[in-house]
């Protein structure tokens, strides 16, 4: 049942809900545009019980599906939604998402997230997001096939080190690939620009054309092949992986993961709001929710991924402190954020990732 304004009163008292709540209180419902099986259904019920509104729940595959659904008029369709970090420069120069807060406010709890995150390059005044949480991409792999492999991206882009067994890169991600690309060809992952992007789509088109290349699939995908047989290496994020290995150690033990010694991608989910949301004052209610440090925690444990939130870390599972959740000290130095780019620039890699996958 929606509450009413009258209603959110003694939430307001108690210290819970303490934004301006007439427009959500007049529509009752959050509309979430999130990663599949990205939220913890308990958290969702308790904030439905405690706000009086109803979270409606929809989802996407990769950040180009947002864009492209953003883009097509869901900017007016949805609440809030989960984009990586890379993507946002992307989303405020098309004018897709607006500000969380007035200028000279601030969502309550935003003193819990960690220094590191409160004015990163893609949000350098921390306007138009939150961190929702952190994790690092890999290479999974089965570890009956290769019991030591060495930590490269040769794995699956070097014929003389997996010549036989079939394999997989990563579906939806054009920058992403062509870093793995542009790291194995020692470019860096974060590589930008021409030279380097136009090696790495003749990197990917040389591998689209060996016999054992299976296709491009989405991370999740990634982990349920490799299980059954289907692929014995691909792109994955360490908590997904995580994560399946602590609900089905029999069926995901055998799977390992490595972050590549040429480096990889550190990346950050974030919490923005749609320049036309529906209820803006909702998908705040729910980001102050998201702060309180109880339910970052319960956040993290639930997807088996880090918590940005500093007030939060000391509440998480033990598994979340140490590898593949939390990389150790060496892993983390090879993780690099993805550079963001725009104009001229992502026209360029449009045009060669379409190159790459179609030749």
């Amino acid at each position: 049942m929606p509450m009413t304004p009258r209603r959110w009163a003694p939430l307001a008292g108690l210290g819970l809900l303490t934004l301006s709540v007439a427009a959500a209180a007049a529509d009752g419902k959050l509309r979430l545009f999130n990663w599949s099986d990205y939220m913890d259904p308990a958290i969702i019920e308790d904030f439905e019980e405690e706000s009086g509104l109803e979270v409606v729940q929809n989802y996407y595959n990769s950040n180009a599906e947002l864009f492209s659904k953003l883009t097509a008029g869901g900017d007016a369709q949805y609440d809030l939604i989960v984009p990586s970090d890379y993507f946002v420069p992307r989303l405020i120069d098309a004018g897709l998402v607006r500000p969380l807060a007035a200028e000279g406010e601030a969502l309550e709890g935003h003193d819990n997230i960690l220094d590191e995150f409160r004015a990163p390059s893609y949000d350098p005044e921390g306007a138009y997001t939150v961190p929702y949480l952190w994790g690092a991409t890999g290479i999974v792999y089965n570890t009956e096939t290769w019991p030591d492999p060495v930590p490269s991206w040769g794995l699956l882009y070097d014929p003389e080190v997996n010549g036989d067994y079939p394999f997989a890169l990563l579906k939806g991600d054009a920058q992403f690939t062509f870093g793995t690309a542009c790291a194995f060809q020692g470019a860096g992952f974060d590589c930008v620009g021409q030279e380097p992007w136009v090696a790495a789509a003749r990197q990917v088109i040389e591998t689209r054309g060996r016999d054992n290349f299976v296709g491009f699939v989405d991370a999740t995908a990634a982990i349920e092949q490799a299980a059954n047989g289907v692929i014995h290496a691909g792109i994955a994020y360490n908590g997904d992986l995580a994560g399946k290995r602590a609900e089905d150690p029999e069926t995901y033990g055998k799977l390992g993961f490595f972050i590549p010694e040429e480096g990889s991608q550190r990346w950050v989910d974030v919490l923005a709001i749609p320049a036309r949301a529906p209820n803006p004052e909702a998908a705040q209610a729910f980001i102050e929710y998201l702060l309180r440090p109880e339910v970052a925690a319960r956040l993290a444990n639930y997807n088996f991924y880090t918590t940005p939130n500093e007030a939060a870390l000391s509440l998480v599972n033990d598994a979340l402190r140490e590898p593949p959740v939390m990389p150790d000290a060496a892993a983390r130095e090879r993780l690099h954020f993805t550079p963001s780019v725009s104009g001229e620039q992502l026209e360029l890699l449009q045009e060669l990732w379409n190159e790459a996958r179609s030749r």
